[in-house]
């Protein structure tokens, strides 16, 4: 079962369901999450959360053409304040792609007998999109659901994509044979296909607040595939989702069989973080030496923190900052 199973962890298989103008993807998370959550100590619930968007953001990431970088970010005014998710696509072809993700909230308000969600206050739910230098970034944003990060997720393409997008995603702590407790993660996206989705009125959706919903925007025959491929998603098991047994070609088999799945080369994802001390020295390079000396420690030093690996920077601060680098393209030029 072990062989089999790391043969679809820690990846996103796009499919398309051919009888109901329908793409998707399926994604599973195994060592994903574990680089991401062992760099922190977090509580359960705010890893669970971490868990349901590193996910989210792995089905949203395969689904874009990316020369660089997809982001999701909650800002809340909840116990959790803030979730921040990136996704680097594959620099070369059959290179994996690569997920970081951290959080941001108050210990003192968090609740052991409060679900995950409730944790998520009023706030929003952003997608940025950056391909890289002499591109303009896109940003967009829809408000936050009560009842999940997955629902969310649909009411961002619904309002600001106007594509009816459906996400059904599990997460988890397993106890496999051979490994400890450890979490898993696993969904599926279901997305219209863009050709066959009207764009709608601007009277407003049935959405709360008069948001859009997928059901605001399809109607006739596509209104039925896309209620039936729904239908079909609703009849999923958490653990089918998650995934140690089954596999994703499988699970689209049982769940999809009479509308014509076809799947396509899988992406696999690993945990990587983008973080350097070069990074570092350039994000310093804007500072004067007086303005450097209100970021030293006790010890003369400036240091950094990476929040999403846990990389600990510790630099002399007369080694960065804008004279420092001055200096430094003297020297250079001096050498050339």
């Amino acid at each position: 079962m072990i062989a089999n199973k790391i043969a679809w962890d820690d990846t996103v298989l796009p499919f398309q369901l051919d009888n109901a103008d329908v793409r998707g993807r399926v994604a599973r998370l195994d060592g994903v999450l574990d680089g991401i959550l062992k760099q922190h100590n977090y509580p359960p619930a705010v890893e669970a959360l971490v868990a349901e968007m590193a996910c989210l953001t792995a089905l949203i990431g395969q689904t874009i053409k990316l020369r660089w970088k997809l982001s999701l970010q909650v800002q809340s005014d909840g116990p959790v304040r803030m979730i921040a998710t990136d996704y680097y696509g594959p620099t070369e072809e059959g290179e994996p792609a690569r997920i970081r993700a951290y959080a941001s909230y108050d210990a003192d308000r968090i609740d052991a007998s409060k679900t995950p969600i409730e944790h998520v206050g009023k706030g929003y739910f952003a997608v940025l999109i950056d391909q890289g230098p002499n591109m303009q970034p896109y940003q967009g944003i829809a408000p936050l659901n009560r009842t999940s990060l997955s629902a969310a997720a649909e009411g961002y393409f619904a309002q600001s994509e106007q594509l009816p997008t459906r996400f059904s995603v599990n997460f988890g702590r397993s106890i496999e044979p051979d490994r400890g407790e450890h979490w898993r993660a696993g969904g599926v996206m279901l997305q219209h296909m863009p050709k066959a989705s009207p764009f709608a009125s601007g009277e407003g959706g049935s959405g709360e607040g008069g948001m859009l919903t997928a059901a605001d925007l399809v109607h006739g025959d596509d209104e039925e595939n896309w209620n039936r491929a729904n239908i079909l998603l609703d009849t999923v098991e958490e653990m089918e989702l998650i995934g140690p047994t089954v596999s994703p070609t499988d699970l689209l088999i049982r769940l999809f069989h009479e509308e014509g799945p076809r799947v396509f080369d899988s992406q696999t994802v690993k945990f990587g973080c983008t973080c350097s001390e070069d990074r570092v020295r350039q994000t310093l390079s804007i500072y004067s030496a007086k303005d450097l000396t209100h970021m030293l420690n006790d010890e003369g030093r400036i240091t950094a923190d990476c929040q999403f690996c846990g990389a600990h920077y510790d630099l002399d601060p007369a080694t960065v900052g804008i004279e420092a680098t001055q200096a430094q393209g003297g020297s250079d030029e001096q050498q050339g």
